[in-house]
């Protein structure tokens, strides 16, 4: 009877994989195709139009410029003093919004101009932090008129214009005019 009763060897269950490297493949071509991939734009700028030759720039008064200098260690000079980063923004809503008062700052808001002057070797860092200061400044000055006309901030400001399609008042009293170059050569 122990002959009988041998006792059989079972061999182990296969699962079939000769379509798993299709799907496999079908997987990666699906997920390659739905991806999206994101890709640095860089800084959104609105350049002026470029004049045209026969004509100078429109002259400026020195007291209406506001001069920031970035130079090559990342040292920031305002007005060619030493300043730091987080003191810009005061500094820009003090000259924009002086009307005329101090004579180290800009005559009205609508004559205020910001040049901000950076070296090739400036640390990108450094100068998008000062060029963040400077929009920071505009934006709390444009908060600040859109409350004085009754809104809740300015961004409930622009949503009421443009639904109107009317004209952004604040943006006219007080224009972002911001100039960007390199530092003059010596």
């Amino acid at each position: 009877m122990a002959g009988l009763l041998k006792k059989r060897q079972r061999e182990g269950g296969e699962i079939p994989t000769a379509s798993m490297a299709d799907i496999a493949f079908l997987l990666l071509i699906f997920f390659l195709v739905t991806t999206t991939i994101d890709v640095d734009t860089g800084i959104g700028m609105v350049l002026p139009p470029k004049l045209e030759e026969d004509i100078d720039p429109p002259p400026i008064k020195e007291r209406n410029v506001l001069k920031i200098l970035v130079n090559e260690t990342g040292l920031v000079l305002v007005e060619d003093q030493p300043s730091s980063i987080r003191l810009i923004r005061d500094e820009v809503k003090k000259h924009v919004l002086n009307e005329g008062v101090d004579p180290r700052y800009a005559e009205a808001a609508s004559k205020a101009l910001i040049s901000i002057k950076t070296a090739r070797e400036t640390p990108y860092d450094s100068y998008v932090g000062v060029l963040d200061e400077v929009w920071m400044a505009y934006f709390e000055m444009w908060d600040s008129e859109a409350r004085k006309l009754g809104f809740l901030d300015y961004a409930a400001y622009v949503n009421s214009v443009s639904s109107q399609d009317a004209e952004n008042q604040i943006r006219e009293k007080i224009k972002a005019a911001i100039s960007i170059a390199e530092p003059d050569k010596q």
